[in-house]
């Protein structure tokens, strides 16, 4: 018996640690300035060109300098007519200030990922937007 309560209170205090390490490592959303890129794919049920996408995306992402927090999707099913579902991946980056968004645009792992890339879309959107 003073086993099996002696294990859950273990289990618990490395579940409540875990949770701790996780929550505070987490990037809080910066509404300065967000970046919001739209994909359009030539063969969008490709799964190797998704991959390649994604794993790409995903290292630059991880070595930007200057991308505060981020967010990686793909169009959900939607019934309602006011959703533009039509895209293959969509991006939302934030930015501390507009000067760190340009620095953004020039920096060689945003540079890489578009020469890894740029032959898997046909078309892309971008809108930029400063917080209010």
């Amino acid at each position: 018996m003073k086993t099996g309560i002696l294990t859950l209170l273990l289990i618990g205090f490395v579940t409540a640690t875990s949770f701790a390490q996780t929550k505070d490592t987490m990037k809080t959303f910066d509404s300065t300035f967000a970046h919001t890129v739209y994909f359009w794919f030539k063969n969008p049920d490709n799964s190797a060109y998704k991959t390649k996408f994604e794993t790409s995306l995903k290292t630059f992402l991880k070595n930007s300098k200057y991308a505060k927090t981020n967010f990686i999707g793909t169009p959900p099913k939607s019934s309602r007519d006011v959703v533009d579902g039509s895209f293959t991946y969509s991006l939302i980056v934030t930015f501390e200030s507009a000067e760190a968004q340009e620095g953004y645009q020039k920096e060689e792992a945003h540079l890489i990922f578009i020469e890894e890339c740029k032959h898997l879309w046909e078309k892309v959107i971008v809108y930029d937007s400063n917080g209010i």
